[in-house]
């Protein structure tokens, strides 16, 4: 097959030699090999990256088997749909870098909520989403029912009409992810708008607190949903973009299992994080990938990659180039031969 057909994988193995260049690339063969071993890959996305709509190269990989499960932010969980229901609403600022006090008020009076370059519409999306979620509180209050917060989020996408989307539902990942059923935890989506919409009214007594579980309960049926996970030969692979809780919360469920639970549990089989975090004292996002091995998250025998960079920039690189080895394996496999004999 010629390389036309795997443009992107022909593009990094040719260029990619040295640098955060071969951390991505290495992570890229890694990822593929854990995938064609039959192994499944978690990811953990922290950042706006919904936003920044990374969801039009995660929904393609959902649906191609390439990711199976998710640790998001409350933000990027809503934020998908927001871009699902809202697209042409949003504004961007490709000079935002260069804007005064004066013209952010200005942008705060048209109702508007500035991520970097881009704008969240408050009608169309919050509001427009409040109008469908606040009323399944309300009746979850009445009845006592009780669910994880990102099933809320799957309710409302599924029962969308197409006539409801604005964006692009084949580049909706959070619809993929509902469709496809994947396990999904959100630690800490108190600190999200609907977040925050969602204790107002239990500050009101309109709705009980008791009507989202818990990140505790998250951790505790993540437990379960990891062993799934990682059954297979391969095990689990762990790909994170960014760093804080989105991250930190779900890589803990190894330990957790073996030193808490006193359970036996397989280390994360695969390690990769996309973070411009540096390393510093302290600093979880910017730890290097060894000191996990101290915390029985990873062996010295995992894969592990730590790329450098932007993953607005990087991400969508390596899925594409999945996406075309998943497409055609056996041209992948023989490109990917080729090219390490010439190394």
């Amino acid at each position: 097959m010629p390389a036309t057909k795997l443009p992107v994988l022909d593009f990094i193995l040719t260029n990619y030699k040295n640098f955060n260049a071969r951390a991505t690339r290495d992570a890229t063969l890694a990822y593929w090999a854990h995938i064609e071993r039959g192994g499944k890959m978690f990811w953990a996305v922290a950042g706006a990256m919904s936003s920044a709509q990374l969801g039009i190269t995660l929904a393609p990989a959902i649906r191609a088997g390439l990711i199976h499960g998710f640790s998001v932010t409350g933000a990027n969980l809503e934020e998908s749909l927001f871009r699902l229901v809202a697209h042409s609403h949003y504004k961007d600022f490709p000079d935002y870098r260069y804007l005064r006090k004066q013209d952010d008020t200005k942008i705060l009076n048209d109702r508007m909520r500035r991520v970097t370059d881009t704008s969240i519409p408050e009608d169309e999306a919050f509001r427009a989403v409040e109008k469908i979620v606040v009323p399944m509180w309300l009746n979850a209050s009445k009845r006592g029912e009780r669910r994880f917060w990102h099933e809320y989020f799957y309710d409302v996408i599924l029962r969308l009409k197409r006539s409801q989307f604005e964006g692009n539902p084949d580049e909706c990942w959070l619809l993929a992810a509902a469709k496809a059923k994947l396990p999904i935890v959100v630690p800490g989506h108190e600190d999200s708008t609907f977040g925050n919409i969602f204790t107002s009214y239990v500050k009101s007594g309109e709705c009980s607190a008791s009507i989202a579980k818990s990140g505790v309960e998250y951790m505790a049926d993540f437990y379960d949903r990891y062993k799934e996970l990682s059954k297979n030969r391969a095990g689990c692979g762990f790909f994170q973009i960014g760093g804080g809780i989105a991250g930190d919360f779900p890589i803990c469920v190894v330990p957790s299992i073996i030193y808490d639970l006193q359970q036996k549990a397989k280390p994360w089989s695969y390690f990769c994080q996309i973070s411009d975090s540096t390393t510093s004292y302290g600093s979880y996002s910017g730890a290097t990938p060894n000191e996990k091995i101290t915390w029985d998250k990873l062996t010295e025998k995992t894969p592990m990659f730590v790329i450098e960079s932007d993953a607005t920039i990087v991400a969508p690189l390596i899925v594409r180039a999945l996406l075309e080895c998943k497409a055609n394996p056996a041209a992948a496999n023989k490109m990917i031969a080729a090219h390490k004999k010439k190394s």
